[in-house]
């Protein structure tokens, strides 16, 4: 695995701009700063492309009395998805994950995604899709979060870099393949699999 790994450790682009064999199942250890060597983005150092894809993990302090309205969040994205199920697409995610946590009798949010962007997009996308649906985000209900985020989308990337907690191992049973890639084969796998019903 070490060697499959090499290419991506080059630089954090250059997993981005090399070709991978995606049946080969990878694994990468990631440095505690969370990059490979330091190149310079919009609002901080880039983070790299990983087996994975891109992804973020946040961790961060509910406000005290949040947790209900933070678990009623999940209500208000379920349901405009429900609404429209392209709510969520100008993100390019894989997977989202929201775990609520205690610690010393204060309650914690841990936000983990995964998606296709690299970080500072991801979270420049973020604001304008809430800001312009009108749907505000679970992040409100968390200590520390700027009020003036949709106008400010600065601040809310920087709430997110100051409460990422970088992985230091990603690994992926079907590497670098990104969300779009992954939906058409299956749709290929669909069509064969409408023509083959109709041979028979």
């Amino acid at each position: 695995m070490a060697t499959q790994g090499v290419s991506a450790k080059v630089s954090n682009q250059g997993a981005a701009s090399t070709e991978h064999d995606w049946s080969k199942p990878t694994a990468v250890a990631i440095p505690k700063e969370g990059y490979f060597q330091h190149e310079q983005g919009n609002y901080g150092p880039i983070f790299p492309r990983t087996p994975a894809c891109h992804g973020f993990t946040i961790i961060a302090k509910l406000k005290p009395g949040r947790e209900a309205a933070m678990r009623s969040y999940a209500d208000t994205i379920e349901n405009a998805m429900k609404g429209d199920p392209t709510f969520l697409a100008p993100l390019k995610l894989h997977y989202l994950k929201w775990v609520l946590f205690d610690v010393a009798g204060e309650t914690y949010f841990m936000y983990q995604g995964i998606f296709d962007t690299e970080f500072d997009k991801y979270t420049d996308d973020a604001v304008a899709l809430f800001t312009l649906s009108g749907v505000d985000t679970a992040f409100e209900n968390l200590e520390g979060f700027p009020e003036d985020w949709k106008t400010n989308p600065p601040a809310f990337i920087k709430f997110v870099r100051d409460h990422h907690r970088p992985s230091f191992m990603e690994y992926g049973e079907y590497p670098y393949v990104s969300a779009d890639e992954i939906k058409k084969a299956l749709k290929v796998k669909r069509s064969l699999g409408e023509m083959l019903d109709q041979m028979q």
